[in-house]
């Protein structure tokens, strides 16, 4: 091997991760996690051993690379893989193609034109529905016939790493006859995996279920940030707004859908039968172990949440098929968030929310102190991996400290 990976890394020979990252010395530019390092794509193609435009691998997201297609893209992949494990190949004697990740900053993966959140963990939708609406009538009619989603918005997407201030506006107090002005009192995590659009489409295309895995390139870690007493104010009648608009962050490294193929699994039943549309064959869910820390300012961190991707009850292919049945256009870096990923178990509730049941149970942490949501100074880190026998493949970690409100 060329390069020594530690035995439970996230970013084995089996996953090789598409990035963007940049050092003192080298500009943005295309990198696959390796163990502890980065290999410098853009330095691997001055070896003329790529046969495509190299120069997209010096731009600072990964869109160009992408559009060139899975063909393409996963034999880069493959070549990587198999450099690596030769010890006469192409990367051998040449410690200047690799960078160690703790040198390196690291960037928003690809330019995101648009984004959309699902809300397809049953779990979490049915929990949300008894602590808001009718608890024997905790899902509401539409829920199980279509993968509920809104349009958010794709300008506050941040890197992992990259702060946040506590979102200010509107909410009414308990009680109160008029809404007041100020800093949210209920901000909140939301654990979510994003999957990135591989291709576009045309206006008036649809994907189906049996093509969509082509037009998803590969997923990252996602916090959908929530400010959930503005949410309940705001929502009603046309869904969040301000509540989710101010910020959500990704893990910086892409996994593709190719690494994640061996842990691939059956879904949920789905009761009633879908529409022909929304019909899948195979295995389209993924286990993927999930985990949320929260760390106070002067504190240890404290794992709330153990969550896994396998309990969405719609899948991706769904999502994507829904999404353009209508003829929605998508376009190559349009990103497609879960929704909340919560398992039956009260430790795998994927919000503070549901941790806390809307604000009546406090969560210790390791420290002493305790949360129903999350204070200013405090730090979320969420991470996830997927484990088969001797095969990991792992996301590393989104992670965001939480600055306080903005005068």
């Amino acid at each position: 091997m060329i390069i020594e990976i530690p035995k439970n890394s996230d970013f084995s020979i089996h996953n090789i991760p598409f990035g963007i990252f940049s050092t003192q010395d080298r500009s943005p530019r295309v990198g696959v996690a390796v163990g502890e390092y980065i290999l410098d794509l853009a330095a691997v193609a001055e070896l003329d051993v790529f046969d495509f435009n190299t120069a997209l691998l010096e731009k600072d997201t990964l869109n160009d690379f992408i559009s060139l297609g899975k063909e393409i893209t996963a034999r880069v992949r493959k070549k990587i893989q198999y450099w690596l494990k030769d010890d006469n190949s192409v990367l051998a004697g040449k410690p200047e193609l690799f960078v160690k990740q703790s040198d390196a900053q690291m960037h928003m993966p690809v330019a995101v034109g648009d984004y959309t959140d699902f809300y397809s963990s049953l779990e979490h939708a049915t929990n949300v529905g008894k602590m808001f609406r009718d608890p024997e009538n905790a899902l509401l009619p539409n829920w199980k016939h279509i993968p509920v989603g809104y349009h958010g918005r794709a300008s506050s997407i941040i890197v992992s790493g990259q702060p946040i201030h506590r979102p200010k506006g509107q909410t009414m107090p308990n009680g109160a006859e008029s809404p007041v002005f100020g800093p949210t009192k209920r901000l909140d995590f939301e654990l979510e995996m994003g999957f990135i659009c591989g291709k576009d489409t045309q206006l008036g295309e649809s994907v189906s279920t049996k093509d969509a895995e082509d037009y998803i390139f590969g997923l990252v870690l996602f916090n959908d940030w929530s400010a959930r007493d503005i949410q309940k104010w705001e929502y009603v009648p046309l869904g969040p707004f301000l509540a989710k608009n101010f910020a959500s962050s990704i893990s910086p490294w892409v996994v593709t859908l190719e690494a994640l193929e061996p842990f691939k699994i059956k879904g949920p039943e789905q009761e009633p039968e879908v529409l022909p549309y929304l019909k899948y064959e195979g295995e389209k869910n993924y286990d993927i172990s999930l985990e949320v820390e929260i760390k106070p300012e002067q504190g240890e961190e404290t794992s709330v949440c153990f969550s896994n991707f396998k309990h969405m009850y719609w899948n991706m292919t769904q999502q994507l098929a829904h999404h353009t049945v209508n003829g929605c256009n998508i376009n190559i870096g349009d990103m497609m968030a879960s929704g909340t990923i919560s398992g039956k178990e009260e430790n795998s509730f994927g919000s503070m929310l549901e941790l806390s049941w809307g604000g009546t149970k406090s969560i210790k942490l390791k420290d002493g102190s305790e949360r129903k949501f999350i204070e200013d100074g405090d730090t979320v880190t969420m991470k996830g991996y997927a484990q088969k026998d001797d095969i990991r493949v792992g996301f590393g970690e989104v992670t965001t400290k939480v600055l306080p409100a903005k005068e």
